[in-house]
């Protein structure tokens, strides 16, 4: 990677020198994806639950693409810990309230009787909620109802506010928004570099069950008569039949990750740039909606990356439009599959290493990608998904072709200072005690959740349904003798505010849906009240 240990470890000693461990360790949020699940194994086709609350003005749980596509969100804090606690009880409140249904413990779903037995997620009748449903809808037609319901976790990260002016003074810089967006756009192309790493370490999907391909897996092989898996895959849903953004590079459109200003110019070219193949779709057509338009992108987040600069919205802004005028607030990095072998989806370790690794990228030099680099991003990210457990795996890199492993090793290596720096003041050193761990992992394959997986799979003669099905019900019953929560007085209230906001947004709406459309598109909405983040 050509950078040396040594320069990270005396700017990390330099930072200590000025800084309290506590500082340097960031504020961490979660996004966990979760399916509902029929009794009898199929996706639920039940309304999104009244006793969750609205998701449309839930803070914290919400839907995906999918009525039955649940999604979570917990704030962020400065503890991995509290973070996971948040979760703990935002699943636990949903588990008990979803009747005889399950939440599908996997980020491959479960049983799929064909697209239309995917429900597109529903937000009410104002005009918000209808924009939300439109939005789903045309991915629907894009891309298909089938990659949609692929679960995920996201890794939201942020550095303390009092890091930034300390690390200007370090580099002879001002410490002002323009510094703040170089450096977070430096940490996500980083992250891009480095990404493959994290379906490696963390990937937990090689395998799926027949009735999601629907005839495209045809570079699979068969498990069992259910079940379709690739022997040395990661993480399918990271490969070519999960989430990927080739059907927008076929366009011409990639993001540039080069400054914040070139990657808002990309975005907005995507979404004002109208692309033939969707326009044969048709937008609207005989008074139904298709799509929201016919351009490349229909808004931002339909662009499916691996990282995201983030900025939360306030009332009607466009993403772009947020980034532009206050810059970058944290970073979502998206490529982190659900473990079954986890309640939760993720354990304290796997995010004290998350946290050291966005810490790492953010503070090593990062040079602009060029095009060539962002064909080697994606062909590594491709082949650890396939084949990343492959002995002698070779990936791309600036200085050319290199083993998995020894990239692997470079990289924890470097984590090094930094995981021991993040340690300071805590019992057990945890940062160094994940990064150990996950270096067994790069030596190992067989240790990775991916192996592990399939290990049990085997092990058990189950195929992928079976697998799922069973971790689900116990996951289940987990989380449902764990009541009363400690917050369960407050979701309750949450819930029921959230169901009261929608009905409001509901009566109060100006417009009808068309002018709606018209006037978000143009930002004239901008500063009207509505519910947060809503084209989430």
């Amino acid at each position: 990677m050509g950078i040396p240990e040594s320069d990270l470890h005396q700017l990390m000693l330099r930072l200590g020198d000025r800084l309290a461990p506590t500082v340097l360790r960031g504020r961490i949020g979660l996004e966990k994806e979760t399916l509902r699940v029929q009794a009898a194994g199929s996706i639920a086709q039940t309304p999104h639950p009244a006793g969750l609350g609205s998701a449309l003005t839930h803070p914290y749980i919400t839907t995906d693409y999918s009525e039955a596509l649940l999604e979570l969100v917990t704030p962020p804090f400065d503890d991995v810990r509290e973070t996971l606690g948040f979760l703990q009880d935002l699943q636990a409140f949903a588990a008990a309230r979803v009747g005889d249904e399950i939440l599908w413990a996997t980020s491959m779903p479960c049983a799929v009787s064909g697209e239309d037995s995917i429900p597109v997620a529903q937000y009410g009748h104002s005009n918000a909620g209808r924009m939300k449903t439109v939005y789903r809808i045309g991915l629907g037609h894009r891309y298909g109802r089938l990659m949609q319901v692929i679960a995920g976790v996201h890794f939201n990260y942020s550095p303390q506010p009092a890091l930034w002016p300390v690390l200007a003074d370090l580099r002879g810089a001002t410490d002002d928004r323009e510094f703040r967006d170089q450096c977070m756009m430096g940490m996500i192309r980083n992250l891009l570099r480095f990404g493959w790493l994290v379906p490696y370490l963390f990937g937990a999907s090689p395998a799926v069950c027949n009735t999601f391909l629907d005839g495209r897996g045809a570079k699979l092989e068969d498990f069992d008569d259910d079940s379709s898996y690739l022997p040395l895959a990661t993480s399918l849903r990271m490969g070519d039949i999960g989430y990927n953004n080739r059907k927008e590079a076929d366009t011409g459109i990639k993001a540039n990750y080069n400054s914040l200003a070139e990657y808002v110019d990309s975005l907005r070219c995507a979404i004002t740039t109208e692309s033939s193949e969707w326009a044969r779709i048709g937008v609207k057509v005989n008074g139904d909606y298709r799509q929201l338009n016919a351009n490349i992108l229909q808004i931002e987040n339909e662009y499916y990356s691996s990282v995201r600069p983030k900025q939360p919205l306030e009332r009607f802004e466009k993403p772009t439009d947020a980034l532009e005028s206050r810059g970058i607030a944290y970073v979502e990095l998206r490529s982190v599959d659900v473990n079954a072998q986890h309640p939760l989806g993720v354990d304290e370790s796997q995010l004290r290493f998350l946290e050291a690794f966005c810490l790492t990228a953010l503070l090593i030099p990062s040079a602009p990608l060029s095009e060539s680099a962002m064909a080697d991003i994606d062909a590594n990210l491709l082949a650890v998904a396939h084949y990343g457990r492959k002995p002698g795996l070779m990936l791309r890199c600036e200085r050319g072709p290199a083993a998995l492993q020894d990239l692997g090793r470079e990289i924890l290596t470097l984590m090094r200072p930094v995981a021991a720096m993040l340690d300071q003041g805590l019992p057990g050193d945890p940062y160094r005690r994940s990064l150990s761990e996950q270096w067994g992992k790069v030596e190992q394959a067989a240790l990775t959740p991916s192996a592990r997986m399939l290990e049990d799979m085997m092990a058990r003669e189950e195929g992928f349904y079976r697998y799922a099905r069973r971790l689900s019900d116990q996951h289940r019953e987990a989380f449902r003798s764990n009541c009363p929560l400690p917050r369960e007085a407050e979701l309750v209230e949450l819930a029921q505010h959230s169901l009261t906001e929608q009905t409001a947004m509901e009566a109060s709406d100006r417009y009808d849906f068309d002018s709606f459309l018209q006037r978000y598109f143009d930002g004239s909405l901008v500063g009207m009240s509505a519910a947060r983040s809503f084209i989430r």
